[in-house]
């Protein structure tokens, strides 16, 4: 089996720093080998900087953006842009993650959330096989929507539906993002940032995805895998302890991790005892 260099990529903001905060503890206690990357602005960097550790690097989104893309305090929901209109910060947010994966010199990136956090080991070798590396692929039964029509637009497809990517724990590679820039440069005629920044709708996964599936194919280095690897809540109705203790029971074997949507406004220290119970459970096993 190749040895792969990974990279676990976080995009976080103040309002998620618990969450975050436990992420990165989790990280640091049950994932290897890997550098943990969290990415904040620079005005959330002071918050986020205690989290630094010997495999723990917090990095500032205005390093991984044009110059041309700025943020103004008066204009809290987006990004000012001298080359396009404004970018909203959900789309801001999908842009850093791509950029992320061109920038950062890492053979695999797996993207976290800051929601999410690891409840037992993990060797992130295991989303390798042989020299390919996981990715999520499973099949989606809903209809057409605004992310397939931005994808299919950004990569000069015609409309279509694609496969899910999407998932708690994704897996892409460092080389197949470059071709990916590369690839919507070539379509667009426009450096791929810019080009991203002029798309009002977009999933960062379902475009990594269906590039890979379309145009890398056998050549991707990536295996197909819809088994999921982490027990993911995202609704954003609130539980109960019971509810939650009981939702923590229903965890899979093979699932590695818990997602707990931050729209359910649960508080971090609240589920954050559970988990740890949960975990003790799992020792006695």
């Amino acid at each position: 089996m190749k040895q792969f260099e990974f990279a676990v990529v976080t995009p976080s903001y103040t309002p998620d720093f618990e969450r975050c905060q436990l992420l990165a503890r989790s990280v640091q206690k049950f994932v290897q080998p890997a550098t943990h990357y969290i990415i904040v602005t620079q005005k959330d960097f002071p918050l986020f900087q205690q989290l630094q550790g010997p495999t723990t690097e917090i990095l500032v989104v205005e390093s991984l953006i044009p110059r041309w893309l700025f943020k103004v305090p008066l204009f809290k929901n987006g990004w000012l842009s001298l080359k396009t209109p404004p970018v909203r910060n959900w789309i801001l947010q999908q842009i850093v993650k791509l950029s992320a994966g061109f920038q950062l010199e890492k053979d695999v990136l797996v993207y976290v959330d800051s929601d999410l956090s690891f409840i037992r080991p993990f060797n992130l070798q295991t989303l390798v096989r042989g020299d390919q590396v996981r990715l999520f692929h499973a099949d989606d039964r809903t209809p057409i929507g605004d992310w397939d029509l931005a994808t299919a637009k950004l990569l000069g497809l015609p409309p279509q539906k694609f496969a899910n990517y999407l998932h708690g724990i994704v897996t892409w590679r460092h080389d197949n993002v470059v071709k990916l820039f590369q690839h919507l440069e070539a379509v667009s005629g426009r450096e791929a940032i810019e080009t991203l920044c002029r798309s009002w709708h977009l999933s960062e996964y379902q475009l990594y995805g269906a590039f890979v599936d379309h145009f890398l194919q056998e050549q991707s280095g990536h295996f197909w895998d819809a088994q999921g690897l982490c027990k993911e809540y995202w609704s954003p109705a609130h539980l109960s302890d019971a509810e939650l203790e009981h939702f923590l029971s229903q965890i899979e074997p093979e699932c590695v991790a818990v997602m707990i949507s931050a729209k359910a406004g649960i508080s971090p220290s609240r589920y954050q005892a559970f988990l740890e119970k949960y975990e003790t459970a799992l020792k006695q096993v």
